[in-house]
């Protein structure tokens, strides 16, 4: 895996995040099936069905980072590991989660997702969604964590000014997604209302989310996005909307399309600017830094040279630490002998006490012999002949 340090602020180029809703009643079956169906057609290597409380449990004694636990609202961690172009090897992980609230009917069971590659990242590269996910539209996996809004499908814009105003913030603080905003000139026929992310490489299909203006919402979706995020969209044209906080490097100009024809023919031009886009430096989202380290540091999927490895690791790290208690051990002993030798000298009383030498004292610091010099002081007196010349001097007078 690779081992890009993680930064607070930009995305790693090896990786692909996602996030979103499965509103289905069994997420966790539907993902076994899918894992096990591609597992026997030999397009993944291997997968793992973990409980999360066990997958935290089974780390190794010494914990590398405490985000690797996936929280106690998890509900199942799976892990896969498949190669691409050129045998690279892919590493993901997807956690469902419990909803943090079920008074809202159909809010369905999150999940997130972290997938790693031995190198840069390439959108021609099979989507880690739908190694986990079935790419049918039968299984409800790819609503966004925005309510009524989903992947693969377009998502009509809502016709009230403050519901649009919302939806327009919480896709452009909250989400993890790319979202356009595509407008019709006209209403289109069936092939024109097909998704125009279909049109995208695979990697990069679910990571878009489609909106549509209506013909007659022009001038109020035009009001309300330069309002609310300081960008417009053309009549019969198309917008990638900025996220919060921005992308470097995002011109409003550079990411608008004039033209747009949704007639059922490939937007070329659109495409090439959503790719574009997305091979900009993203904005890491909240909490995505904690799904990277829980992918990179909680890992249990291993192959059989990795076991080897953290076989040999793990002896290493025992024997470092049974040698630390073996000197622990002897230093303790080494100190109970002195701390003896010194309290049976000093409940002798056989004299002045005895100070070690300038040279000794130089030749051993230890903090044990200063215990010794301590109590050694703490000894009796030895009884001494009264003053001679104090008890005459009332007879010299």
């Amino acid at each position: 895996m690779a081992k890009n340090s993680i930064s607070s602020t930009t995305v790693p180029d090896t990786t692909w995040l996602g996030r979103g809703r499965h509103l289905g009643p069994e997420p966790e079956r539907d993902v076994r099936r899918n894992l096990l169906a591609l597992k026997a057609a030999r397009v993944i290597d291997d997968f793992l069905d973990l409980d999360p409380v066990e997958a935290a449990r089974s780390t190794d004694l010494y914990p590398r980072d405490e985000s690797a636990d996936p929280g106690p609202s998890a509900r199942r961690l799976f892990e896969a590991r498949w190669r691409v172009a050129d045998g690279v090897t892919v590493r993901a992980q997807l956690t469902t989660y419990e909803p943090e609230s079920r008074r809202t009917k159909g809010e369905g069971v999150t999940w997130v997702l972290a997938a790693e590659a031995e190198r840069a990242w390439e959108a021609s590269w099979p989507s880690p969604a739908t190694v986990f996910w079935p790419d049918s539209d039968q299984v409800a996996w790819d609503h966004e964590t925005v309510p009524d809004v989903r992947l693969r499908t377009t998502n009509h814009l809502p016709k009230d000014d403050d519901e649009l105003r919302r939806l327009l913030r919480a896709c452009t603080r909250q989400s993890w997604f790319i979202h356009v905003v595509v407008h019709e000139a006209m209403t289109p026929d069936a092939l024109g209302r097909r998704p125009i992310t279909a049109f995208l490489p695979p990697s990069l299909r679910h990571r878009v989310v489609e909106h549509r203006a209506t013909p007659d919402q022009a001038l109020i979706a035009d009001f309300v996005m330069k309002r609310e995020l300081g960008v417009g969209i053309p009549r019969g044209g198309a917008v990638i909307l900025p996220p919060t906080p921005q992308v470097p490097g995002y011109d409003a100009e550079r990411f608008t399309i004039r033209d747009v024809f949704l007639d059922g023919t490939e937007p070329t031009r659109l495409l090439a600017t959503i790719e574009e886009f997305a091979s900009l430096p993203r904005p890491m989202p909240a909490d995505a830094e904690q799904v990277l380290t829980r992918l990179r540091e909680g890992w249990h999927l291993l192959t059989t040279a990795e076991e080897l490895a953290h076989a040999r690791a793990m002896v290493t790290r025992y024997a470092k630490a049974l040698e630390a208690m073996t000197a622990s051990c002897d230093l303790y002993r080494e100190a109970a002998e002195s701390a003896l030798g010194a309290l049976a000298e000093a409940n002798s009383g056989d004299g002045a006490p005895r100070t070690a030498s300038p040279a000794s004292s130089k030749e051993d610091p230890s903090p044990w012999k200063t215990l010794t010099k301590t109590l050694a002081r703490f000894r009796a007196p030895s009884p001494q002949a009264p003053d001679t010349e104090v008890q005459q001097r009332p007879h010299d007078q």
